[in-house]
């Protein structure tokens, strides 16, 4: 089981954020990003390999998940 301190995580949201229903994200060491909804802060946060998070934005970027 993985075990981060995330109250020590330095979370960014995107730039391009403005209507308030985001996605934090955080860097958590070299192998780990933490994800979190930013409207919950003390809520659960997801923790995913960094080649995982890079699949992930890669696909959204190509627009894989449009509906």
């Amino acid at each position: 089981m993985l075990d981060f301190d995330l109250s020590k995580a330095d979370w960014r949201k995107s730039r391009h954020s403005s209507n308030g229903n985001c996605l934090e994200v955080a860097r958590l060491g070299l192998r780990h990003v933490g994800i979190r909804d930013s409207n919950d802060l003390s809520g659960v946060a997801l923790i995913v390999s960094v080649e995982d998070w890079r699949a992930l934005a890669a696909g959204i970027k190509d627009g894989e998940f449009d509906l």
